[in-house]
């Protein structure tokens, strides 16, 4: 059972799904360090591709993504067209040389749109990038609204993995987190898509709900668990009213505090282990035949801003309102407001709006940062000389972690920082130790628990 450790678990520090954290991204970093980047893109390169997706039939309380519901489908279908613009404008800077390994559909709920449309999406990525058989097409999906017609359509481009939305199944929760989902609904697309053909399945599970429990949690492990998806995520819910307004419609009183709400989360874990999953990295499980847990047990598992990953591409580009970009030369975001997205890509500019470079002194970082979240410890010495022993970096790394190795969280063997078992729920401030831009006090990120 974990400890629930006040003073690191309320710190608000961020995720790590990239380096520097999206909080860094600024104005002065536009489209012409963007279209420079695209165009640096070359054939030793592969790309992986976002869609976001910013519309839902329904708004779930809990959520924290950039989504609204549109009051009508042309709404939706007028987004889409500019999404193909943007798209059609990207593609002129980026070689064809480049080969696509992952196209990955976000949002919002992908499936909001009609089957067709997302295959009107997908022929027009086609036609600017080049694709092969091996492409894997992620999509997420709320079963509520994935028909046969979605499936497929999808299945007919090749190599498809399907991230189902279940979170928890009991019906007095989801009342409180307005997803009504029974879940047979959940075990029907499950069959549906291993009908199709569908051998890649992922769910998403959730903690940390209000009215939730430990047993909430267990049950819905341990149900979502028969059903044999590949991968599960499990989150804890971030209650961040004042940045996303419809989480006011839950009531703060019923929100799972302090040490139920690591239970929780502990709960979730030794559910899935005793069915059969291997823990990866801090809410990731796996079967063990997995290509996730292969690149854990090999040391090469990635974290970008999907969560675990064994995508291998260089590059990230992302499309549609908000959506970001990563290149070895930095980050990029797009315009999130839909309205202003529109206006720019029909005005015939790229839609990005702030940005970051990355420096060399950020790269290093972002290197130890990424094997601490992935391995749990990171070798220094593997490391180029910005962290090695002797270096004012170093020293300023080893003061930071000081605290946390008495309190026993983390050990230090020479140059390997690793965590313990009693540290491992703490990574974040394990890994924020390095992050020599993190403001303290700083409030704009989750709680570590």
């Amino acid at each position: 059972m974990s400890t629930y450790l006040p003073k690191y678990a309320q710190a608000a520090v961020p995720r790590y799904t990239s380096y520097p954290p999206a909080t860094q991204f600024h104005e002065g970093v536009g489209a012409l360090q963007y279209r420079g980047w695209l165009e640096a893109i070359n054939a030793s390169d592969t790309l992986s591709l976002y869609v976001h997706i910013p519309f839902c039939q329904s708004l779930c309380w809990y959520c924290g993504c950039h989504t609204t519901v549109p009051n009508s489908s042309g709404r939706a279908l007028d987004y889409v067209e500019a999404l193909k613009l943007e798209i059609a404008r990207v593609g002129k800077h980026v070689s064809r040389a480049a080969h696509v390994v992952h196209l990955h559909f976000g949002g919002g709920t992908p499936n909001y749109l009609p089957a067709e449309t997302m295959a009107g999406i997908i022929d027009t990525l086609m036609e600017q990038f080049s694709f092969s058989a091996e492409t894997e097409i992620s999509v997420e999906v709320d079963p509520r609204s994935l028909s046969r017609e979605h499936i497929k359509t999808l299945t007919g481009f090749g190599k498809v993995r399907v991230s189902i939305g279940v979170q928890d199944v009991s019906s007095d929760v989801q009342e409180l987190i307005n997803r009504i989902q029974p879940f047979d609904q959940v075990r029907s697309v499950v069959d549906q898509l291993r009908k199709a053909g569908v051998d890649s399945i992922n769910m998403d599970l959730m903690y940390g709900l209000p009215g939730q429990s430990v047993d909430h949690v267990r049950k819905s492990a341990s149900m979502a668990a028969s059903l044999e998806p590949d991968r599960f995520a499990v989150f804890g819910y971030a209650h961040v009213p004042w940045f996303k307004k419809h989480q006011r419609a839950i009531d703060k009183a019923r929100l799972p505090e302090g040490q139920e709400r690591l239970d929780q989360a502990d709960a979730a874990r030794t559910t899935l282990i005793e069915h059969g999953y291997e823990p990866i990295g801090i809410d990731h499980f796996a079967k063990p035949g997995d290509p996730l847990f292969k690149a854990y047990r090999g040391g090469h598992l990635r974290r970008n801003f999907q969560g675990y990953t064994v995508d291998p591409a260089s590059a990230l580009i992302g499309f549609g309102a908000s959506s970001i970009g990563s290149f070895k030369e930095g980050y990029i975001q797009n315009e999130p407001h839909i309205g202003k997205y529109k206006e720019v890509v029909r005005s015939g500019k790229l839609p990005v709006v702030r940005g970051v470079v990355v420096s060399e002194a950020d790269r290093r970082t972002r290197m130890v940062i990424e094997r601490l979240m992935c391995d749990f410890e990171v070798d220094l010495q593997d490391m180029t000389d910005g962290v090695r022993c002797g270096t004012s970096t170093y020293l300023l790394v080893m003061s930071a972690l000081e605290p946390l190795r008495k309190d026993g969280l983390v050990e230090i063997d020479h140059l390997v920082v690793r965590a313990t078992p009693r540290g491992r729920p703490y990574i974040r401030n394990i890994a924020a130790c390095f992050d020599m831009g993190l403001s303290e006090g700083e409030q704009r990120f989750s709680r570590v628990v």
